[in-house]
Parts: structure tokens; C-alpha cells; sequence
């Protein structure tokens, strides 16, 4: 099972995608993760990477597409994975289609966590983290859906966009998450 995980800062994303990867048994692909860990083997990708991560640049998509192509290929990745913070544009998206039907490895599924804008700045006013104050909220929100706005559409047209509701407890939830991920068998 090939999952794309979407979802806005406060919405649960993190606490949902290890549940997924917990019971689906997938490799979680976060792609900061990837990129420290490429910069700590000192891989081409992750020198390269290292260059813009150490000036505070976003890495450019060409070097972010670089990691994941070689994350893709590992052995854990094979049997299927939830890829966490990628694709973020358009250009990754087609990117990413290419490779993984080079592979022979479509994606199955799009999953777009949503909270509504004001829930969302709740949440995140409640964590108390330095970074979390109103104006930088409300920007990280904005940023959010302006940038994923045309990865939903793009994937909707695909049919692989499955949007679930992010309100309520942890357990209910990965309940709706599991409806999607295990639909009952038509018999």
C-alpha cells in the first residue's frame, strides 16, 4: 500500500501516521527525516542538501525528488510506504507518479486530514511551543492551504484523494482512516 499523508500544522498528522504505519506495517517517509539522514551518511543528495538546510533555504524540489527516489528503492519501502510532507507542489506530485510507475508501484491513496482554520489555531495556540504565536499560526495556516489547494485538486481529478474528517478523538479518527484503508469486501 503506497499512501500520500496531507494535512495542515495541529491537525493530528503525526499521531495518525504512526497509527497508520503501526497497523499497515509501511515505512514512514517524512521527508525531514530523509534529508537529515541523507546529510548525516553524507550522501551526494544529502551534501547537496546540507548547502540550503544550513542557510535556513528550502531544498530545492530536483534534490528533495533525489532523496526520495533513493528512499524509495530500500527494502522496507517494498512493501509499501506513507509518505509524510511530500509531495508538497505539483512538480513533486508528476515527479513522484513517474517514479513510482517506473516502479510498477502506483500510489493507492491520497489522505487529506482536515480541521477547520480555527480549530486548528486552537490547537496550536495550546501547545505552548516558542513558534506558536497568533501571527506565525495564522501564517503557517495560510501557507498551508495555499500550497496544498492544487495537490488536492490534482489528485481529486486522479480519483485517489480520500478526505477525512479530523475532529473528534485520536481513536475515532484512525477509525474513519481504517474505513478507507480496509473498505468492506463487496461479496
Amino acid at each position: 500500500m503506497r499512501i500520500v499523508f496531507i494535512g495542515p500544522p495541529g491537525a493530528g498528522k503525526g499521531t495518525q501516521a504512526e497509527n497508520i504505519i503501526a497497523k499497515y506495517k509501511l515505512a514512514h517517509l517524512s521527508t525531514g527525516d530523509m534529508l537529515r539522514a541523507a546529510r548525516d551518511a553524507k550522501t551526494e543528495i544529502g551534501v547537496e542538501a546540507e548547502k540550503y538546510m544550513s542557510s535556513g533555504r528550502l531544498v530545492p524540489d530536483e534534490v528533495v525528488i533525489g532523496v526520495i527516489a533513493d528512499r524509495l528503492k530500500q527494502d522496507d519501502c517494498k512493501t509499501g510506504s506513507l509518505l509524510d510532507g511530500f509531495p508538497r507542489t505539483i512538480a513533486q506530485a508528476e515527479a513522484l507518479d513517474k517514479m513510482l510507475a517506473g516502479a510498477g508501484t502506483p500510489l493507492d491513496v491520497v489522505l487529506e486530514l482536515k480541521v477547520p482554520d480555527d480549530e486548528l489555531f486552537t490547537r496550536l495556540s495550546k501547545r505552548g511551543r516558542a513558534d506558536d504565536n497568533p501571527d506565525t499560526i495564522k501564517e503557517r495556516i495560510s501557507v498551508y492551504n495555499n500550497q496544498t489547494s492544487p495537490l488536492l485538486d490534482y489528485y481529486g481529478k486522479k480519483g485517489l484523494l480520500k478526505t477525512i474528517d479530523g475532529m473528534g478523538t485520536v481513536e475515532e479518527i484512525f477509525f474513519r482512516i481504517e474505513k478507507v484503508l480496509d473498505p468492506p469486501k463487496s461479496t
